[in-house]
C-alpha cells in the first residue's frame, strides 16, 4: 500500500511575524507521521481551506513540490529494493519530525515538570517559551537553531530590562530544554549552538544576603508595629525559626507536620532535593513552635498556619498557596528590615544565608555548614557564605610591615 503525502499548515503555529511553517502528513494504513519541511510561508499566501500555497506563491509551491518529490523518490527506492515501505524505514532518524520543534520540546518538559510537582520550574520554562514565541524561535526545529538564535534571545532579554543573573537563568532553561530534546533523540544534532555558550560570563556576583548576629537579637526584641497585617508577626516568627533551625527554607517549614517533631528534634525531607534532614530544636525555635502548636492539633496537622490539610490537597493547590503566602511574608519582612534600619531588603532567604555566615564567622568547618544546609556540593554553600569583611582584611594587612 502506498503512502499518501499531504501538505498542511497549522493555524495555531502562526509566529509573530505572521508566517507559518509548511508540514507534510505521511499516511499509511491509517497511521500518520508529521514532518516539517522547514519552509516558512507568509500566512496571507497560504490557502488553509485547500492546504496549498496560493497561486501568487509559485516559488514556494515549486519548493514544496521538490520536497514531496524527494520523499516520493525515497519510497520508489525502497520499493525497487523490494523493501516494505513503512513510516519507520522511511524516517529512520526522525530528525525532522514535529516533535523536534522548540515549542514541542518545551511543552513536553513543562508537562513533565508539572507531573513531578515541580511547578516553579515549570513556570520558568513557560516564561522562556513565551519569550521564544515572541521572537519566532519557538516555531523553529531544534536542528535549525544556530548560535545567532541564542544571541538574539540574549539581546532581547537585555532590551526587555532583565538583569544579568536573570538572563543567565533564562538561557540555562533554554539550554536544558535543548539538551533534554537531544537526549530523547527527537532530532539529530548537526552542530550544538550551546556548545560554546558560556552562561557563566552572564552572571554577576550577587550581593551577600546575610545580616549580623546583633540584627537577629534586635529583630527578636522588636515589638509589633501599631498597624499590622495577619502576616506581620508570622513573618518575624518564620524568619527566626529558619535561623534557629539550621537555615530551613520557607517551603520546608511550611510543610512541617506535628509528627515531624520528636525527642527534641525535627525530622523532614528537603522538598528541593528529597534529602532527609534532621536538626535539634533550640529553645528559641521551641518557643515559636509552641505558639502555633495549639491544643487540638493532631500529628497529621501542619505546625505553622500556612497550609490546611483539608483545603490544600493536590500538589498544585499546595504550590499556589505557598507562592501566595511567601509573597505576603517577604513583603512583611521588608517592613521589618526598614524598621531595623537594614541596608538591603529582608527576605526568608536572608535567614538561611545568615545562619550559614554566622557559623562560618564562628569558625565552623564549611563542610559541616554544607551538610546542615542540605547541600550536595560545597560550592553551593560558598555562594551563601559572606566574603571576608574589609575589617578583617585591614587587620590582616597590619602584618605586612
Amino acid at each position: 500500500m502506498s503512502i499518501r503525502i499531504t501538505p498542511f499548515c497549522r493555524q495555531e503555529r502562526i509566529s509573530k511575524d505572521k508566517t507559518t511553517i509548511i508540514y507534510l502528513r505521511f499516511t499509511i494504513n491509517r497511521k500518520s507521521r508529521y514532518v516539517s519541511t522547514g519552509i516558512r510561508i507568509p500566512v496571507a499566501e497560504w490557502d488553509f481551506d485547500e492546504q496549498m500555497p496560493k497561486a501568487s506563491s509559485q516559488h514556494i509551491k515549486c519548493e514544496l513540490f521538490e520536497k514531496i518529490n524527494f520523499y516520493q523518490k525515497q519510497i520508489k527506492r525502497l520499493e525497487a529494493l523490494d523493501i516494505k515501505v513503512t513510516l519507520d524505514n522511511l524516517f529512520p532518524n526522525e530528525n525532522v519530525m514535529v516533535g523536534s520543534l522548540v515549542s514541542d520540546g518545551f511543552n513536553q518538559t513543562i508537562n513533565q515538570l508539572k507531573s513531578a510537582g515541580r511547578f516553579s520550574s515549570a513556570a520558568r520554562c513557560k516564561v522562556v517559551l513565551t519569550h521564544l514565541q515572541r521572537l519566532g524561535i519557538a516555531n523553529m526545529r531544534f536542528d535549525e537553531m544556530s548560535v545567532g538564535d541564542i544571541q538574539k534571545y540574549e539581546s532581547a532579554l537585555r532590551s526587555w530590562g532583565y538583569k544579568p543573573n536573570s538572563i543567565a537563568t533564562m538561557i540555562s532553561v533554554f539550554k536544558a530544554a535543548y539538551n533534554k530534546a537531544l537526549a530523547c533523540k527527537t532530532f539529530v544534532c548537526r552542530e550544538n549552538p550551546f556548545l560554546n555558550c558560556n552562561i557563566g560570563r552572564l552572571k554577576e556576583p550577587t550581593r551577600k544576603r546575610a545580616i549580623l548576629k546583633e540584627d537577629i537579637h534586635r529583630l527578636m526584641n522588636a515589638p509589633l508595629p501599631l498597624t499590622h497585617s495577619p502576616y506581620t508577626e508570622l513573618s518575624k516568627d518564620l524568619f527566626l525559626f529558619s535561623y534557629f533551625s539550621a537555615g530551613m527554607n520557607f517551603r520546608d517549614i511550611a510543610m512541617l507536620l506535628c509528627a515531624d517533631y520528636a525527642a527534641g528534634r525535627i525530622f523532614y525531607s528537603r522538598k528541593k532535593t528529597g534529602k532527609m534532614m534532621s536538626c535539634r530544636v533550640l529553645p528559641q525555635a521551641q518557643e515559636i513552635m509552641d505558639k502555633y502548636c495549639r491544643e487540638g492539633k493532631t500529628e497529621e496537622d501542619y505546625i505553622f498556619p500556612i497550609l490546611d490539610k483539608n483545603i490544600h490537597i493536590t500538589p498544585l493547590q499546595k504550590s499556589n498557596r505557598l507562592n501566595k503566602v511567601l509573597r505576603h511574608i517577604n513583603r512583611e519582612l521588608k517592613g521589618w528590615g526598614k524598621r531595623l534600619g537594614l541596608k538591603f531588603p529582608l527576605t526568608t532567604y536572608v535567614a538561611r544565608h545568615t545562619y550559614a555566615t554566622v557559623l562560618k564567622r564562628s569558625g565552623v568547618n564549611i563542610a559541616l555548614i554544607s551538610e546542615s544546609l542540605g547541600h550536595s556540593d560545597i560550592s553551593t554553600t560558598q555562594i551563601y557564605l559572606d566574603s571576608f569583611e574589609n575589617s578583617q582584611i585591614d587587620e590582616a594587612m597590619k602584618n605586612l610591615l
